[in-house]
């Protein structure tokens, strides 16, 4: 069975089981989503699901992962507990109308390796919520962690006498750049999270897609907060699951005033200095991008460790992340750049518009509409870094990678996907949740006329200039 004939027998069971689903009351809806995510974050289960993602990818670290699936799958369905999604959501009287919510279908997403082990739960609730199927394409690395969660999901669905076609997984052997690309071409919508050129390939297929854009994410640090509390956080942030990712503090731009000072307080939290123009510095430079431009997929969310053997650097004991300093920011300035590894770039600043010039500048070069971040006590100073930057969100006085896809300790929604809206050749700058796996339908009653008198609608001053 080719690709193409593979992928068409996926989608023709899962249009089956949403049919279905169509037919589900909201009561239905809602004990299915809690069940799957109860399910899903057992602790044994999560452990076990962790452990062999780890194995799979060689990517991570168990007890991270157990972390976030935890987190993201309970954080997930607690954010749409008590929501509406079926029928009826919305009334208002005073401009006759009503909004209905129904489903898109049946729903393709693309698995990142990265979080191999709390997507496949976050993605199949959120559609589910939406009385939609879905169809999970995995990263090859991840292939058979992906398989273990979505037997995880059906064998719920069963035990609730729901289809369980709601949730199918591409299989381990079935798993290709081709199927992805058939998945993408047949479905109704397509969910992406991933790296740049798959979801370039999902914005190209033809289908209605949800995609997200590069990460580059970056913290300006003032000095105005305690330095120790903020070194503690970037530490946590940057050595999270190795650095998985896209979200971890890969610059900082720390104010010259208490740089040394912060460098020391991240040294104190194990972090390695590697100073500009040192062969260390190169060295390191040449084992995270061999051919002087890609990524080395073998320094990606590894253990420091491993990544000082592949440079040649000998760092001492207790040492957790690697700091590189750096004086320009660009494609000849690589560490500017996103690493997806335990490497934080440190960039020096005057005063605080100099600051903003560097961060702007970094997110120019990378991960345009992702997100950035401040540690200070000046809430005008997050003003003018929010009015500024194209990003689509913006962390104060948090560990960033902890915090921007939604957190016990913020507002955040949680998710899995992150829209980087059109700075990040994206169609959305939210943090994406089921509701964006919705159609709407709107229907309108009549009403008495609102329209106005131009005297009412025009401003006095705009009639008199234009006269």
């Amino acid at each position: 069975m080719n690709a193409a004939e593979y992928v068409a027998n996926l989608v023709e069971r899962a249009k089956k089981a949403q049919t279905i689903a169509e037919g589900f009351t909201q009561e239905q809806v809602d004990e299915l989503c809690a069940a799957i995510a109860y399910n899903g974050t057992k602790k044994d289960f999560a452990t076990e699901t962790s452990k062999l993602l780890v194995e799979e990818s060689g990517m991570g670290l168990v007890e991270h992962k157990v972390g976030k699936m935890m987190t993201k799958i309970k954080g997930t369905y607690r954010d749409m507990k008590g929501k509406k999604s079926v029928g009826v959501v919305e009334r208002n009287e005073a401009l006759g109308l009503m909004k209905l919510a129904k489903p898109v279908g049946v729903i393709g997403a693309l698995i990142p390796v990265t979080n191999g082990e709390a997507t496949p739960f976050v993605k199949a609730i959120s559609a589910i919520k939406g009385r939609n199927a879905i169809i999970l394409a995995p990263h090859p690395k991840a292939k058979k962690t992906n398989m273990v969660a979505t037997e995880n999901i059906r064998a719920t669905l069963k035990k609730y006498n729901a289809p369980e076609d709601l949730v199918i997984a591409i299989e381990p052997e079935y798993v290709s750049v081709e199927c992805s690309g058939e998945l993408m071409k047949q479905v109704d919508m397509v969910l992406a999270t991933g790296g740049t050129p798959m979801v370039k390939a999902a914005y190209s297929s033809g289908t209605p897609t949800i995609g997200v854009g590069t990460g580059n994410a970056s913290m300006i640090v003032d000095g105005s907060t305690d330095l120790d509390e903020a070194a503690n956080m970037v530490m946590r942030s940057k050595t999270f699951d190795h650095a998985t990712s896209c979200s971890t503090e890969n610059n900082l731009v720390i104010n010259e005033e208490v740089y040394d000072d912060f460098v020391k307080a991240l040294e104190k939290q194990g972090g390695y200095l590697i100073k500009n123009g040192t062969p260390e510095k190169d060295k390191l430079r040449e084992a995270v991008w061999p051919d002087g431009h890609t990524l080395s997929r073998h320094i990606v969310a590894q253990p420091v460790e491993k990544i000082a053997e592949i440079a040649g650097l000998k760092l001492p004991a207790g040492t957790k992340f690697i700091m590189v300093e750096e004086d320009g920011i660009g494609p000849n300035n690589l560490f500017s750049g996103e690493k997806l590894s335990v490497i934080t770039t440190l960039h020096k600043y005057r005063d605080f518009h100099d600051g903003l010039d560097k961060l702007e500048s970094i997110i120019n070069y990378m991960g345009q509409g992702h997100s950035c971040g401040i540690h200070t006590k000046h809430d005008y100073r997050v003003l003018e870094l929010a009015e500024r930057m194209k990003v689509a969100r913006i962390m104060v006085n948090q560990p960033q990678c902890l915090a921007n896809s939604g957190a016990w300790t913020n507002g955040m929604p949680m998710s899995m996907t992150l829209g980087c809206g059109t700075w990040g050749n994206n169609s959305i700058s939210d943090n994406v949740t089921w509701k964006d796996l919705l159609n709407f339908t709107w229907v309108s009653y009549p009403i008495p006329s609102t329209q106005p008198t131009d005297e009412e609608l025009f401003p006095a001053s705009v009639v008199e200039f234009n006269k």
